[in-house]
């Protein structure tokens, strides 16, 4: 079987390729990354030089380029989008370009070559946001009301998906995931900036009050579950992939990486909230879970320590990392008021 993953330098895009190559060695795999700030090849350190795996330096808008690599594909699983949040804010049009005209071009490609399987990516934040005093849990019969450009432009993806298998009868499966942590995450998102914040002397910026609520799922726990919708998943279903049974808040969050680091909370610097910031996400990840048999295998502190623990044995990675972007990356994390630490 051949596969086209795209953005696989990035995140989890990385983690999805070394677990199939691990678990699947038979497989073909073609990476497609443009390799933006968060692309980084020192992800993928062990696949490289394997004759299954080749690489292309490519953006996903150019239609000659994924025409060509489409060829002879079976599955395509899309990971390549723009996620921040914080940089959608400030600049919606990379958004717009990568997560709704770079998923149209692959789209196009995919039933001009009649894949398999075209798998999508997403985010509960295409949902809008929850009160924080309510029970109730995204599901995916929850309608859209994505509140920043970038959980826009995912909806957007995600309808142009749907609208590819309704129309074109594309075989198509959605995934839409909560906030993902562990390994090799670029140290923009809340749990590696706090990370490597502290190990660098430094305090965490915690935006508002600190008491927005996200549901936390590890990486390998999220490749896992693409897996299982890849293997037995419906054609043209929607799957939800959460982490826990109920959300923390991102002060409780950081509360934990502290008491991990043995470090009061005197680190913690409140900073002016993001603009429209949601302030709850729940997942009800139950669908996959009956359906597909598929739940997390990892509780949040264990895999907590276990992220802790790998960024404090690889700090070359992130140092050199925030040696030539640090201030991107803070000002993109305080919403553009890196004055604030």
């Amino acid at each position: 079987m051949k596969l086209l993953v795209t953005g696989g330098a990035g995140f989890i895009g990385s983690h999805f390729i070394l677990y199939w190559m691990k678990n699947h060695p038979e497989d073909k795999i073609i990476n497609i990354d443009k390799l933006t700030y968060a692309g980084n090849l020192a992800n993928l350190l062990g696949v490289q030089e394997n004759p299954h795996y080749s690489f292309v330096c490519a953006d996903i808008c150019n239609a000659e380029v994924v025409d060509e690599i489409m060829r002879g594909v079976d599955i395509v699983v899309h990971f390549a989008a723009e996620t921040h949040v914080d940089r959608s804010i400030m600049d919606p049009l990379p958004f717009i370009n990568s997560n709704i005209v770079g998923t149209y071009v692959l789209l196009e490609a995919a039933k001009k070559h009649k894949i398999k399987r075209f798998h999508h990516i997403s985010t509960d934040e295409v949902f809008g946001s929850l009160n924080l005093e309510t029970t109730s849990q995204f599901s995916e019969k929850t309608p859209y009301n994505p509140s920043s450009p970038y959980s826009a432009t995912k909806a957007g993806a995600d309808h142009l998906v749907r609208a590819y298998h309704h129309t074109y009868n594309l075989p198509i499966t959605i995934s839409n995931c909560s906030n993902n942590f562990g390994p090799a995450m670029y140290p923009e998102k809340l749990i590696p900036i706090a990370i490597t914040n502290l190990l660098e002397g430094k305090k965490v910026p915690v935006h508002g009050d600190g008491k927005n609520v996200r549901d936390w799922l590890y990486v390998e726990d999220h490749v896992r579950a693409i897996e299982l919708i890849l293997n037995k998943g419906k054609i043209g279903e929607t799957y939800l992939i959460g982490g826990m049974h109920k959300g923390i808040s991102n002060l409780e969050v950081v509360k934990r990486i502290l008491k991990v680091l043995d470090m009061g909370e005197e680190h913690i610097k409140f900073v002016k909230d993001r603009q429209g910031n949601d302030r709850k996400y729940n997942v009800d990840w139950t669908k996959i879970n009956k359906e597909l048999g598929w739940k997390p295998l990892h509780d949040f502190d264990t895999w907590l320590k276990k992220t802790v623990d790998w960024y404090i044995e690889n700090r070359s990675w992130w140092e050199q990392i925030k040696k030539e972007d640090y201030e991107e990356i803070m000002r993109n994390n305080l919403g553009g008021n890196i004055d604030q630490l």
